[in-house]
């Protein structure tokens, strides 16, 4: 009966010395988090518009933001130009947008709106209260405004365009902001500076319209 049990707890021990050993999982490389991308530490100007600042049909780089930046780069500027603008946007649509545009922090607010609601034949004093709003609530965060004025075409009736225009004139009066008087004043007439829809500039026409936004723009700029 000894001899029994010494042989069996001799098996049950050279059992135990044999059981395979249990891998052991492999170490985890080190999680490595990729490089934050660096801050471009130059202020911001944010071309604040419609389908005339996002640079409808023409390709992508060619819009006059685009051609305003290279113009910064080259008189020694050290600014950011972003392009805020939306095809087809109104004043009303620009109000809702305002709040994202001050996330930049922005210095100066290029605000190029309008011309769709006067296209579509909106009410004279609900583009005007809109204009306001946004050139208030850029202001009172200490953004710099160059108001863009625009006209329509002469279709519209002399009244309609004359209070129209007046929007953008007032409001700049009123809010002691620059304005341009018509944004496409230097290519309108330009051979080969507008496309066929009469409305939008092409590639050439925004490289003119970014020069003409600039005579405004310089005086406001920062060495």
């Amino acid at each position: 009966m000894k001899r029994q049990i010494f042989c069996l707890a001799t098996i049950l021990l050279l059992a135990a010395c044999t059981q395979p050993e249990v891998p052991t999982a492999a170490p985890k490389a080190p999680v490595v988090a990729a490089p934050a991308a660096p801050v471009d530490p130059r202020p911001v100007i944010v071309a604040f518009g419609d389908s005339l600042s996002a640079g409808y049909g023409a390709n992508s780089g060619e819009s006059y933001p685009d051609y305003l930046q290279l113009l910064l780069d080259r008189r020694g500027y050290r600014y950011r130009v972003v392009n805020q603008g939306i095809s087809g946007d109104t004043t009303m649509g620009g109000r809702f947008r305002t709040a994202a545009a001050l996330e930049l922090k922005p210095e100066i607010v290029i605000l190029e709106l309008g011309g769709n609601d006067g296209l579509r034949g909106l009410p004279i004093k609900q583009t005007r209260e809109n204009m306001e709003t946004m050139v208030a609530e850029f202001t009172k965060a200490g953004a710099k405004v160059l108001i863009a004025g625009i006209t329509l075409p002469p279709n519209y009736g002399g009244d309609y365009i004359r209070d129209f225009e007046r929007i953008f004139a007032d409001t700049a009066t009123k809010y002691r902001v620059p304005r341009i008087p018509f944004l496409l004043e230097t290519v309108i007439a330009a051979p080969g500076a507008m496309q066929a829809d009469g409305i939008h500039p092409t590639a050439k026409g925004n490289e003119q319209v970014a020069a003409y936004v600039m005579r405004y723009l310089e005086p406001m700029l920062r060495r």
